[in-house]
């Protein structure tokens, strides 16, 4: 059964065009070429704002394991977090699982 991850980053106010230019210019590239294209990656504009949330499919936990552990060997990977890392508040997890599959 796959599954969604969606991670939400609150991040400090003011930061979300820095944090979005960062992954446009460097993160995507790295973390697509580990992960594949997320199913989505949004910044809000309404509700609670300076939040970026990101949709990751995965068909096993076995597999999202083995994703992140390649990405989080990346030289690059670590050096894109160590720039983005002190604009992060807060992060929260959430496995979505499909009722209609």
């Amino acid at each position: 059964m796959s599954f969604v991850e969606m991670r939400t980053y609150d991040l400090k106010v003011g930061s979300a065009g820095q944090y979005g230019e960062l992954y446009r210019n460097e993160g995507y590239a790295i973390q697509s070429g580990y992960l594949g294209e997320p199913v989505g990656y949004y910044v809000t504009e309404v509700g609670e704002l300076n939040q970026i949330i990101h949709m990751w499919r995965y068909e096993s936990f076995e597999e999202r394991t083995e994703k992140r552990t390649a990405l989080f060997a990346d030289p690059a990977w670590l050096a894109y977090v160590a720039k983005v890392g002190p604009m992060v508040l807060k992060q929260k997890n959430m496995f979505l699982f499909d009722v209609l599959s």
